[in-house]
């Protein structure tokens, strides 16, 4: 069985270049951008709502994806949106959220249905953000529940997008190595 299925007549849509680890599962309605990385033993599950991955972005290894179906509660369900340049550090949960560019999600990150990351953030290794809680752009996030630290440096901001490349680059190095 491939790591790559469809479900339910969905079949993942990967861009150019995207690397995929042969132990990672991508399963049913998922699209994902030009040159992302897929790291080993990830699961993204959009098996009963959308999930959207962008461009250059990295979701790293022991990452689980997913989405939230429709119900009373939440008509709509909740996908996942994930923008682009976006780094999802080692045994990140995503789960029905919307995260913006260029963001840094830690390690051990939980992130829940109806949270908002906009743009240009870093959210420290292990922290929680709770449903439906807006993040807001510039700033390092902590916590359980997350809270607010501080505004980002300028060579915060700029590591953002230097963390993506790298991983773009890196991926071209597993890729090539077959």
């Amino acid at each position: 069985m491939s790591n790559i299925r469809p479900f339910d007549g969905m079949l993942p849509k990967l861009g150019a270049s995207v690397w995929v680890d042969p132990s990672a599962v991508i399963i049913g309605n998922v699209e994902i951008g030009d040159h992302t990385s897929i790291w080993p033993t990830t699961v993204i599950r959009g098996d009963v709502n959308r999930i959207c991955i962008g461009s250059r972005s990295n979701i790293q290894d022991g990452s689980v994806l997913h989405v939230t179906h429709a119900n009373p509660a939440s008509p709509g369900g909740h996908g996942l949106i994930i923008g682009d340049d976006v780094t999802a550090g080692h045994k990140v949960l995503l789960h029905g959220c919307s995260v913006g560019n260029r963001c840094l999600i830690g390690m051990g990150s939980i992130v829940m249905d109806g949270a908002v990351l906009a743009s240009d953030i870093i959210l420290a290794a292990g922290s929680l953000v709770t449903e439906g809680k807006v993040l807001e752009s510039g700033y390092l996030w902590c916590g359980s529940p997350a809270k607010r630290l501080r505004k980002l440096t300028e060579e915060e901001l700029a590591f953002l997008p230097y963390v993506a490349s790298h991983y773009v680059t890196l991926a071209e190095k597993y890729r090539n190595a077959g």
